[in-house]
This record gives structure tokens, sequence and C-alpha cells, in this order.
């Protein structure tokens, strides 16, 4: 891994994260076993591929499962309950998304610093996984919930609350189909990704009288039109065969702007507003 896309892994796993868990109804054990198992998990990235870096990173594996049993356990008891309303519903998908989403870039770490493929995947793309699941995975559905509930039943409310799950799972998917099946999950994350931008600025930032706290939901409301500008870019580039960004430019600019700009503020900026967890 380059040492950017080390710091913003190492943003996902001892920030973001921890930060957003906070946000969403979760026991205390499962966050003290997130910054036990993330711990190891950044120290991992910054030694060499090897049996030591895979063991570290195995101890973060196991926190991000142990995040996404409880993800299950919720699932389940939310089917027992059934769902009450069609926002309700779509917002809980969102956040059992963000609870499950670690698990993928967890089980990525531990192949890319084993230096194994896996699934085919080499661990250079690994190493994109790994980023890709804790910002367009947990903190892009986790704020994707947040706005869901604060527009309250607004159709673009349960529409973002749709897109962004289901285009990354679409974007997962396409890795195992094709350039041009992992271009459609981009079209439908960006959608969402969009309208979860346009919701904030628009909705939650309306009622908000704190500076601080309204000019971190605009900063993070307004990078996205710019950064899923480039991933669009990217995924049509790979499928048509035409010239696109490069992974080392996606990354200084696509990946800087969505760990730091979307993600570190607009949970910051939740955070601040001090919502009911989901």
């Amino acid at each position: 891994m380059t040492p950017l896309v080390n710091v913003i892994i190492m943003l996902g796993m001892l920030v973001v994260v921890p930060a957003g868990l906070a946000l969403i109804k979760t026991p205390r054990h499962v966050r003290v076993v997130w910054i036990a198992g993330a711990l190891p998990g950044a120290a991992s990235l910054w030694i060499g591929r090897g049996v030591v870096a895979a063991g570290l990173a195995t101890l973060y594996a196991g926190a991000t499962g142990v995040l996404a049993s409880h993800a299950a356990v919720r699932a389940w008891h939310a089917a027992v309950d059934g769902w009450r309303r069609r926002s309700l519903a779509l917002r809980e998908v969102a956040v059992l998304t963000a609870m499950a989403s670690p698990a993928v870039a967890g089980v990525s770490l531990v192949w890319e610093r084993a230096g194994h493929t896996l699934l085919g995947f080499k661990p250079s793309l690994l190493a994109l996984t790994v980023a890709h699941f804790h910002f367009a995975g947990f903190a892009a559905a986790l704020v994707a919930g947040l706005v869901c509930r604060a527009a309250g039943e607004r159709r673009a409310a349960a529409a973002a609350a749709l897109a962004v799950p289901l285009g990354t799972a679409l974007v997962l998917a396409g890795y195992f189909v094709d350039d041009w099946a992992e271009l459609a999950g981009a079209v439908v994350l960006t959608a969402g990704m969009w309208l979860v931008g346009w919701l904030t600025w628009t909705e939650v930032r309306r009622d908000v009288t704190d500076r601080l706290t309204r000019g971190l939901l605009a900063v993070s409301a307004a990078v996205l039109v710019a950064t899923m500008v480039l991933a669009l870019s990217w995924a049509f580039g790979e499928a048509a065969g035409v010239p696109h960004p490069s992974v080392e430019w996606m990354a200084a600019t696509h990946g800087v702007c969505n760990a730091f700009g979307f993600a570190l503020c607009g949970v910051a900026a939740w955070r601040r507003l001090r919502p009911r967890p989901l």
C-alpha cells in the first residue's frame, strides 16, 4: 500500500468508524472490541507484507466480524418486529449496510497484508477495497440513514437511503462480473450520494444555527459533486477502455476528498448535532 492509502484507511479505522458507531445503537462492548482490533489493524499497514502483518490484520478482521454479527442480530429483530413504514425500512437497510461493510474491508486487509490474491484480486486492488468499504460502505450508508431520518417521509430521502446501499452492493458485485456491471453500480451509488449531498445542503443545514456544524455539513455535501464525477469517469474509462484518471490520481483526489471532506466532516457534524442513535 502507498502511504497515502494507508493514511486514508487509518482515518476510517481509528476515527470515522468509531465516531460513527456512537451514532448507531451499538453495545459498549462492540465499540471496545472495535478499538481493540483497529489498533493492530492500523499497525499492520506500516510493516511489510507477511505473517506478522496478516496476523495483526486478522485481529482487525475479527473486530469487523463482531460488528457484522451485531448487524445480523439487529436484522433478525427487525425482521421479527416487521417493517412499520417504508422510510424506516429503508433507513434500517442503510444502517445494516454501514455495520456490515467493514467486514468486507477486514477480510480484504488480511489477504492484502499476507500478499496473496483473494478470489482472483491482486493485493493492490484489495488495498483499494479496504478503503472503499470504510467510506463508500460504512460512512456513506450511515450518513444516508441519518439524512433519511432527518428529511422525514420525503421520497428523495427514501431514495437516498436505498441507492447508497444498493450502489455499494452493485459495485462489489461488479468486481465479479465485469467493468460494465461495476459502472452500473457506480451510477447508482453516485445518484444516492448526490441525493445525500442535496438533502444535507437543503434540509439538514436549514435548521442548524451553529456555524461550525453548518460549515462541516456544507463541506460534506459539496465535495460529493466533484468526487462522484471522478468515480464515474474512472468506472466508465475502465469499462469503455478510454483514457481515465489513474489509480494514484483517484486516491489523491477522490479518495482524500471523500475521506476527509465527506466522511470526516460529515460524521463530525452529525456528532455535534447529537441526534438520537439510529
